[in-house]
């Protein structure tokens, strides 16, 4: 068996290199990385000793190795998601789970969610003050809570009402114990885990209601995500259970509405700070053009990713990966953070620059901040989509002011890293263009 040799790393007692962590993420990671390099040996929150990487050719080393090498970590958020969840499944049936899941986030399926997106941010923007500076990620949160429970939920009336109020709370304590873990029998039946639990149970019931009543509905008709896990067999044939998409159904809105909210808030403070980009959006999205958009939209999740690191954990005896020979239950960290600094990928790569992107795909391996291998993000495409239409639902309709004030700090919430002041705007509502081109798709909408 070879001999194990991971990164040097720092020497200072764990709790201290914790509470860098705690109190600062990306500065500790910085140091850390000026000090050691590519790769270092830290001991983290949580997972206690981690290898953390950011080199590109032992990132894909790592993204690419089968999973009976190197899999999801043992402590996830499948803990608070459910067994049925696809942060909980591992080997073949992670690899099941996600065949299932794949097709309604990916091609043509997409498109039947635009407008429906469009609705719900036309909503929510209609009650934004005009002239006074307000947090955006609240609405933004709201947006893209009301997105997924009737795209993906197929949530309407009673059932959205109350999802639309629990949800939050449940992804809330949840976020929070995986931060900071608290025994479950801490405080007994008034402590967090009870809470959680509770909110847990509600939960599964009104998910019981909506399959139910998507069962005994016209299913092939409707265009939900939870229509078609109905739908959708295994290789076997067999259905998802109910439990199990109960799991998913969580595990998809974790993953997908404070996440998304949080990178359309961190675009707001971007843009305002930097108006010419500002200026240029708009005048594209006047004339019906999307190439500087998407390029924002990818710079933006360069230099403020939502989620900076992502987990793996050895399986094999050992495992070879670059430089370094890592033992059997290893926790190793792809950083996220790190690897968008990476000059020799993006140079000046603390600038904010979209136009690196323009008519340019990222690299695979290189942007990374829905993960990447076999556990990327299932829902990157429509997370995309969707912050492509709110962007644009906004460029369109108001004027969004800029600003000379300092950058947000960065704060960190449990899973994500979110602008400390929410992502602040200043705003004033466009009035409806009068020119030939406004005619024209006026037009085209009558045909």
């Amino acid at each position: 068996m070879p001999a194990v040799r991971l990164p040097d790393g720092p020497s200072t007692p764990p709790i201290v290199q914790n509470l860098q962590i705690l109190t600062g993420r990306t500065r500790t990671w910085r140091r850390m990385h000026d000090r050691y390099g590519s790769a270092f040996t830290i001991q983290m929150p949580r997972f206690g000793r981690s290898v953390v990487l950011a080199d590109p050719a032992e990132i894909k080393a790592l993204f690419t190795a089968s999973a009976d090498l190197v899999d999801n970590i043992d402590i996830n958020l499948g803990q608070f998601l459910g067994p049925g969840s696809l942060f909980a499944l591992s080997g073949n049936e992670h690899r099941k789970q996600r065949k299932l899941l794949t097709p309604p986030f990916h091609g043509r399926r997409l498109t039947v969610y635009e407008s429906l997106i469009e609705e719900e941010a036309v909503h929510e923007m209609a009650s934004w003050p005009s002239g006074r500076e307000f947090a955006t990620m609240d609405s933004m949160m709201r947006i893209t809570l009301n997105v997924i429970l009737r795209a993906v939920f197929g949530a309407e009336g009673a059932d959205f009402e109350e999802l639309r109020r629990l949800l939050p709370r449940l992804v809330l304590i949840g976020s929070a114990l995986a931060a900071i873990p608290v025994p479950q029998r801490a405080l007994g039946r008034f402590g967090p885990w009870a809470r959680f639990a509770a909110y847990r149970r509600r939960y599964d019931e009104i998910v019981g209601q909506l399959i139910d009543r998507a069962a005994s509905d016209r299913i092939e008709e409707r265009d939900d995500v939870l229509a078609m896990m109905l739908q959708a067999r295994y290789d076997d044939g067999s259905a998802m259970s109910h439990s199990e998409i109960a799991d998913e159904l969580l595990t998809l809105l974790t993953a997908g509405h404070e996440t998304t909210a949080t990178t359309l808030s961190w675009t707001i403070e971007r843009l305002r700070r930097h108006p010419d980009i500002l200026r240029r959006l708009v005048a594209e999205a006047d004339a019906g053009g999307s190439q500087l958009r998407e390029a924002t939209l990818l710079e933006v999740q360069r230099v403020r990713p939502v989620i900076d690191a992502t987990f793996r954990q050895v399986r094999a005896e050992t495992l070879q990966l670059g430089r370094w020979t890592l033992p059997k239950g290893q926790k190793v960290v792809a950083n996220i953070r790190l690897m968008h600094d990476n000059e020799e990928l993006f140079p000046n790569a603390r600038a904010f620059d979209p136009d690196r992107f323009v008519g340019v795909r990222p690299g695979t391996f290189s942007w990374i901040p829905f993960g990447g291998g076999s556990r990327r993000c299932i829902g990157a495409a429509f997370a995309t989509m969707e912050m492509n239409v709110v962007l644009r639902t906004l460029l369109r309709d108001f004027t969004l002011e800029p600003t000379d004030a300092r950058d947000e700090r960065t704060h960190f919430r449990g899973v994500a890293l979110v602008p400390a002041e929410k992502g602040r705007a200043v705003v004033h509502r466009r009035t409806p263009p009068s020119s030939g081109r406004a005619l024209d798709r006026a037009a085209e909408a009558a045909v």
